[in-house]
């Protein structure tokens, strides 16, 4: 073996976006131990057709490129949002005719619009990205790991070049959520990510997830899609996430409706994560509203950004009776802003439907913060005796657990949460890199296979 190559493209080009998987990418590439079981580790990216050595993750300091590229940002979700009300026309019309005329007018005034501006800036942003990086040769022995979201990358082809010329390649699966409940998702998003993993699955020589349940559950899949001889050659491992808010600033201010809230005695309880139908937030108010029907001073906050598929549960919170009152919602938190919402919460409430992992559970809990969670696997795995657990089924078992916790100040849980412990992005970090290695060194040299197609 001869260096770990530890990729990460999406957050190098996108360093600024701070939700799920890109921050755990940048924390993991921010911690990267220089060396693992002696094996040189290294961040790297794909571009273009070049592999490039990462040698600053953050943006340069230049107040007109930075100011561009958030413009760019910006613009990308506008035009986010103009699909997706030009989807929400095309799936109210009934005439195919007008249908028609909708599609024209969306290209039309897309490109105008959003199409030439972003590639004006990107072509802008490119020659910014080549000054954090220097070009790579790759070396027969390398291990590539897939670290960062590859689903929508288009390197797949660049990655089966590296790999006939003998780099391993090993991929980090976050979860299999669009494989197993792909009703959370849009189609094409379902689509990409089978056709992606179906490639992954054929390509990686290994696969390391971020949970056991996920390891298990990618052993499953791998068994169906390209059958179990094949599958037994691949290994399996996992590592667990840390916990630290890496963007926290001392010298930031919290948000003043956020701070103006927690200056109430009156409890809060914290759900922090994206707006999307996995989490599961209407189950959340359905309990808070027999919570509150029942006499509890309990109030709930919703942090976290608007994701998809969230229309219904946006209009039943912002007609809410309570919002504002004991119902709370913010949708652009910074890490410090969190930071104080997780100091001054009395717990959090994590009600999701499936995760790969649970971020938010380890964040509260290893800063103090006792969390109520669905009763899944994978938070049973992360959070044990520590956490308590309420039925997806009953709403009113979250209102009941909320109730025991006013009456009697005692956390449900078996044990304290002042006892838990946790790792950090430290040594997050040298788990995936050593475990990755670990494997590699010890797995018996395999037989040349032939390499699927990029989809």
């Amino acid at each position: 073996m001869t260096r770990l190559l530890v990729e990460c493209t999406h957050v190098f080009k996108h360093p600024k976006v701070n939700s799920g998987i890109q921050r755990v990418v940048r924390n993991v590439i921010k911690q990267l131990p220089p060396s693992a079981e002696g094996v040189e580790c290294m961040p790297v990216i794909l571009l273009n057709g070049q592999l490039y050595r990462v040698q600053r993750l953050a943006p340069l300091d230049t107040p007109l490129f930075n100011a561009l590229a958030t413009f760019g940002e910006r613009l990308q979700r506008l035009a986010h949002r103009f699909w997706q009300g030009h989807q929400r026309l095309d799936t109210r019309s009934s005439s195919k005719l007008l249908r028609r005329g909708l599609y024209v007018a969306y290209r039309l005034t897309s490109f105008g619009l959003f199409g030439l501006p972003l590639r004006l800036i990107g072509a802008i942003n490119h020659t910014q990205l080549l000054k954090r990086c220097s070009p790579l040769q790759h070396q027969p022995g390398d291990q590539l790991v897939l670290l960062d979201s590859s689903w929508h990358s288009d390197f797949f082809a660049h990655v089966e070049r590296l790999k006939r010329d003998g780099v391993g390649i090993i991929a980090v699966i976050y979860d299999l959520i669009p494989l197993t409940h792909p009703q959370f998702y849009d189609t094409r998003l379902v689509q990409v990510f089978s056709e992606w993993f179906d490639w992954v699955s054929r390509t990686a020589d290994g696969f390391m997830a971020i949970s056991a349940t996920v390891r298990d559950q990618v052993r499953e899949e791998l068994q169906q899609r390209i059958g179990s001889a094949q599958a037994d050659k691949r290994w399996l491992d996992f590592f667990h996430l840390g916990s630290e808010l890496d963007l926290h600033s001392n010298e930031a201010t919290v948000e003043p409706r956020l701070r103006e809230m927690f200056a109430i005695a009156e409890p809060v309880f914290l759900m922090v994560s994206t707006i999307e139908p996995r989490k599961n937030h209407g189950y959340l108010l359905d309990a808070f509203e027999r919570a509150w029907a029942a006499g509890s001073n309990a109030r709930l906050c919703i942090a976290g950004r608007v994701g998809w598929k969230c229309e219904v549960l946006l209009e039943r919170v912002r007609a809410h009776p309570q919002l504002n009152q004991r119902l709370f919602m913010f949708n652009d938190l910074s890490d410090t802003s969190l930071e104080h919402a997780y100091a001054h919460s009395k717990a959090l409430v994590f009600p999701s439907f499936v995760e790969g992992f649970g971020l938010p559970l380890v964040e509260a809990m290893q800063r103090g913060l006792p969390a109520m969670a669905s009763d899944i696997a994978v938070f049973r795995e992360i959070g044990g005796e520590f956490m308590a657990y309420f039925d997806l089924q009953a709403p009113q078992s979250l209102a009941d657990l909320i109730a025991a916790f006013e009456s009697s100040g005692q956390f449900p849980a078996a044990r304290d949460v002042a006892d838990w412990t946790w790792i950090g992005w430290r040594e997050a970090s040298e788990q995936l890199a050593e475990r990755s290695v670990r494997h590699v060194l010890e797995a018996p040299a395999a037989p040349a296979r032939q390499h699927a197609h990029c989809p």
